[in-house]
């Protein structure tokens, strides 16, 4: 009767943490950037960085000038008053350039209309297939938005196929199409999404109803509507004094997008230890979600707020060339301008299975999972090599694949993921908008420096011996207190005829020595009579 009644209470638990996945967003900020870590049941799952005064972010609006045209790679760099100029291809120039180009023409020039579009003749689709150098020229401007931040040596990758996102919905200017997220699987909701859309949608004005948006309202669909249509009007009134490169309408804050597109109702916590980041959250909180205000927390503890809870702990482990799985698996991860690498070797692999075959599946399938949630960490993009342990059974490397794919779906990016090749390689292509997270996890050696060699523990004792001999000659010191690590403690004090009583009995002093584990090598510290530390 117990067993039947704990297994009927561990079975609802273990279906209620499934289905409630306990979220949490700890935000810590400095002078120069704001770090972002979102936690999924307390484990690190994303990392983000936001450097602030960056010159570009992935959604903000820009009005460029055309500086060169290649015709060679039918594409063109574009003047963005920055160190980098921004690239454009022919393909990138989207089905709707002939309506934004007359918008802008139109904008500039100071035409109120163009805050709603009601009257707006919208202009045919662009063609496909075209040479550039016959639709821009040198000196032109033209509105565009960054579709991939600076990467390395590159400057931002523009797309003139213009859209706003949205708490619930995307608006799509100079369209009147109504799309409907391939996520919300039931038709009669998805027909129920589809006329609300159509009774609140501009014209002019197409959108896509994100996932997030199943089950709500038309009120709250039409709140959100109505904050994309004013960042519209206000970009439209920008325009009209505009006469260089310049941003015209910024994406959110990493933050605030980053809790535009995962706030969720099983998001229960998140903690700030910035006092107007905090009160910046809980602004965009309050028009995103009201409900939810309370949850944002101002963190006022001494201890870092990434020590606190966890995070530290866990980029250590997560970052660098090797990550260690806790079942003795790890991960060899290298990264290339071209791709990223991943060698999976079973290591000390503590779960025996009936066969080597049977124990490769078992290396593979946790390694997946390790991988899958390492690729949204470093926020890794472009071509994803992995390497993982030889399978000979195709149902087993049929399991691998969509052991991966499964893990996969909680990835936001779009990603394709192919089957394992003849030779035991996946290949994952997952989109790069931004340079990957790199933390460095290595520090310089405390002992030598960064060189490689320390000195030896002889030259250590002389140093303390002339330290010793100059607190009795000069500081008239007679009862002393020496501290260092447990190695010279050792020397100093073994035999009976030790170190440590040959110097009493030669520079007439009471010296006690205690061992300190914390101690480097070459750290020694002397405290007088009154345990006061002697700063030498």
């Amino acid at each position: 009767m117990l067993c039947n009644l704990f297994l009927f209470y561990s079975t609802r638990w273990v279906c209620y943490r499934f289905i409630f996945m306990n979220k949490e967003l700890i935000i810590s900020a400095s002078t120069t950037d704001v770090q972002i870590a979102l936690l999924e049941d307390k484990q690190l799952v994303e990392l983000h960085k936001e450097k602030k005064n960056s010159s570009f972010t992935v959604g903000d609006v820009v009005i460029g000038k055309v500086r060169k045209i290649m015709p060679g790679l039918n594409a063109a760099f574009i003047d963005l008053n920055d160190e980098k100029d921004g690239f454009m291809h022919y393909l990138d120039l989207g089905p709707q350039f002939n309506s934004f180009n007359k918008y802008l023409n139109l904008a500039m020039n100071g035409d109120a209309s163009m805050r709603t579009l009601e009257n707006f003749k919208i202009e045919p689709v662009f063609e496909k297939n075209g040479n550039l150098s016959n639709t821009l020229n040198v000196g032109q401007y033209i509105i565009a938005q960054i579709a991939k931040e600076p990467i390395s040596t590159k400057g931002p990758k523009l797309s003139c196929d213009i859209s706003f996102a949205g708490r619930y919905l995307v608006l799509v200017p100079f369209s009147n199409k109504i799309s409907i997220s391939q996520k919300i699987k039931g038709s009669e909701e998805r027909n129920r999404l589809r006329r609300l859309i159509q009774s609140i949608r501009p014209n002019n004005f197409g959108l896509i109803v994100r996932t997030v948006a199943e089950g709500k309202s038309v009120a709250e669909l039409d709140a959100d509507l109505h904050l994309l249509m004013e960042k519209w009007a206000r970009m439209t009134t920008k325009l009209k004094t505009i006469n260089s490169p310049q941003i015209v309408e910024s994406e959110l804050s990493v933050t605030s997008a980053l809790l535009r597109d995962v706030l969720t109702d099983d998001f229960n916590m998140i903690y700030c230890d910035n006092e107007d980041v905090c009160e910046e959250v809980k602004s965009y909180i309050k028009t995103i979600a009201p409900d939810k205000c309370d949850i944002v927390k101002y963190y006022k503890l001494e201890t870092p707020i990434f020590e606190q809870f966890g995070v530290q702990r866990d980029i250590r482990r997560a970052f660098g060339r090797i990550v260690t799985i806790r079942s003795g698996v790890y991960l060899y991860i290298e990264h290339t301008e071209a791709m990223h690498v991943i060698d999976v070797n079973s290591g000390n692999h503590i779960k025996a299975g009936t066969g080597q075959e049977d124990t490769a599946l078992q290396v593979n399938v946790e390694s997946a999972k390790e991988i899958a949630r390492q690729l949204r960490l470093r926020d890794m993009g472009g071509i994803v090599i992995i390497d993982f342990v030889d399978m000979h059974k195709a149902e087993n490397r049929r399991q691998l694949y969509e052991v991966m794919s499964e893990e996969m779906k909680k990835d936001k990016a779009r990603h394709t993921i192919l089957p394992l090749s003849k030779f035991g390689l996946m290949q994952i292509t997952r989109q790069r908008v931004r340079p990957a997270v790199e933390v460095d996890v290595q520090e310089k050696c405390p002992f030598c420096d960064g060189t490689g060699t320390i000195k030896s523990s002889l030259v250590v004792v002389d140093d303390i011996e002339s330290d010793l001999r100059y607190l009795e000659s000069s500081q008239s010191e007679r009862k002393l207190t020496l501290i260092t690590h447990p190695y010279i403690f050792a020397f100093l004090t073994k035999g009976f005829f030790s170190i440590r009583r040959k110097w009493q009995r030669k520079y007439s002093v009471k010296l006690k020595i205690k061992p300190m584990e914390s101690y480097n090598l070459l750290e020694y510290r002397f405290f007088n009579a009154n345990n006061d530390e002697i700063t030498m």
